[in-house]
């Protein structure tokens, strides 16, 4: 599967290998990684997506992804998908950016992406949450054009309401 291009990014759908060496923040030399990625989230990401492959296989196009800039080609961040439509064609997706990388609008132009990129392969509706205290997200899904929906003690729930 190719790059998922956007105006300043390329969303690279991960391999298995790749997601390893995210997963056990493998750098080496040669590796185009922002100098804080990969953090927690990203390699929690990444064993989510290994996990995904042991079990169905490739799960792309609803798997994860690296966010790497167009200009350079460096990592400086993921998204992803919790896996394929569910029986109502619901998707969620979770995303994360190095701190270096954060403030320059990144996660809400992957976000967009993705909610394209889901509406594109047959989702009906793509799906988020933060919590409370998670401001800067709960700014990146409004303004990827996500809508509060709800919330509870812990969360806030966002839905993409133009992929329905």
């Amino acid at each position: 599967m190719d790059d998922l291009l956007t105006e300043r990014l390329a969303l690279h759908p991960l391999t298995a290998p790749e997601a390893a060496r995210i997963a056990a923040g493998d750098r080496t030399p040669d590796t185009r990684w922002a100098a804080d990625y990969p953090a927690d989230g990203e390699r929690t990401g990444a064993r989510m997506f290994l996990r995904a492959c042991e079990a169905v296989g490739d799960p792309q196009p609803f798997g994860g992804y690296e966010i790497r800039l167009r200009a350079d080609g460096l990592a400086v961040g993921g998204i992803g998908f919790h896996g394929g439509p569910d029986e109502h064609g619901t998707v969620e997706v979770g995303y994360g950016l190095a701190e270096s990388a954060r403030g320059h609008g990144y996660a809400t132009e992957a976000l967009r992406a993705f909610v394209g990129l889901a509406a594109a392969h047959g989702a009906a509706l793509v799906t988020a949450n933060t919590t409370h205290d998670n401001v800067p997200s709960q700014r990146v899904m409004t303004a990827a054009g996500m809508v509060l929906v709800r919330e509870d003690d812990e969360l806030k729930y966002y839905e993409a309401p133009s992929a329905r």
